[in-house]
């Protein structure tokens, strides 16, 4: 068998279905099944049991799929390894992340690209909002995952990845914690906590305005050197704070609630450069980031 054979055997070893065998490996269903027949001519028996609802293994396929399975995992690790010294995909990857589903992603990206360039290390590190940008223009970092927009100098926005609506945290005993929704206006009702540190200023207007979009002022709430005291400052009752909706899957506790905006445009996330970051390590890596994100809801 040749490789290519062996692979649309494997694949539809896993899949049990020439259609969405052949939308895989980007062949036709007749091309699936002219390489299943030729095999079982040349092997003497039938690899597969077909009927016009299901395809299973049959036990001589599956003693097939046994031993090919092992054998093409290394050729193919061989390939990526080969690949990636050819493109220089070696040494150690410095990434970035602000939020807990930026560091899903960035940790479910590592998985995937450790198997494909074994002889790159990738690194994984939190950034703090006080200092958005600073490990990435220091050179600390080769990329980040975090909230757009980003005016820094020596830093890129390269592709976004996910495009989340807002909420308004509050006090579970807040008037506003009991509503279907909150308006940009009602800010006007609950002081927001604000980051200390050197946060820029068109970061902090769009997390923290100090207006309503009629003008209203916004109180201002105690400030906070790390995110993770926000949600006790919250549940004290001293506030509130602006976050992404999907915020209450990871940081809900007892005496808060999440209350959806009706107005207001999303936050973003994305990829962040340095100026001399765009690497091929980085390269391949943002590749696998966009790949994976393209499968994650951008909603709550």
């Amino acid at each position: 068998m040749e490789l290519r054979d062996i692979e649309i055997f494997l694949v539809l070893a896993e899949e049990l279905h020439f259609g969405r065998t052949a939308e895989r490996l980007h062949v036709t269903p007749s091309r699936v099944s002219h390489v299943i027949k030729k095999a079982e001519r040349r092997i003497g028996g039938p690899l597969f049991e077909r009927t016009s609802r299901t395809v299973r293994l049959t036990p001589l396929g599956k003693r097939l799929r046994d031993d090919l399975l092992p054998a093409h995992l290394r050729i193919q690790q061989a390939v990526d390894r080969a690949v990636a010294e050819a493109r220089g995909i070696i040494g150690t990857l410095r990434v970035g992340y602000s939020t807990p589903w930026c560091a899903d992603l960035a940790f479910r990206a590592v998985g995937v690209f450790r198997d494909r360039y074994a002889d790159c290390t990738v690194r994984i590190q939190e950034i703090q909002f006080d200092d958005p940008f600073g490990p990435l223009r220091r050179g600390e970092l080769d990329l980040q995952i975090s909230e757009f927009p980003a005016h820094a100098p020596g830093v890129i926005e390269g592709p976004v990845l996910f495009r989340v609506p807002r909420a308004l945290m509050v006090p579970a005993g807040h008037p506003l914690a009991g509503r279907d929704g909150v308006s940009m206006e009602d800010l006007a009702e609950i002081p927001l906590m604000r980051p200390g540190g050197d946060v820029p200023k068109y970061l902090l207007n769009l997390h923290v305005p100090t207006h309503t979009p009629m003008g209203r002022p916004v109180p201002h709430g105690p400030s906070y050197t790390f995110w993770s005291e926000v949600p006790a400052l919250v549940a004290a009752g001293l506030g509130g704070s602006i976050v992404a909706a999907r915020a209450a899957r990871y940081h809900d506790r007892p005496g808060i609630a999440f209350v959806p905006f009706q107005d207001g445009p999303p936050l973003e996330y994305g990829v962040l450069w340095s100026a001399a970051g765009q690497t091929p390590p980085a390269l391949a890596f943002v590749d696998l980031l966009v790949d994976l994100a393209d499968t994650t809801a951008d909603d709550s």
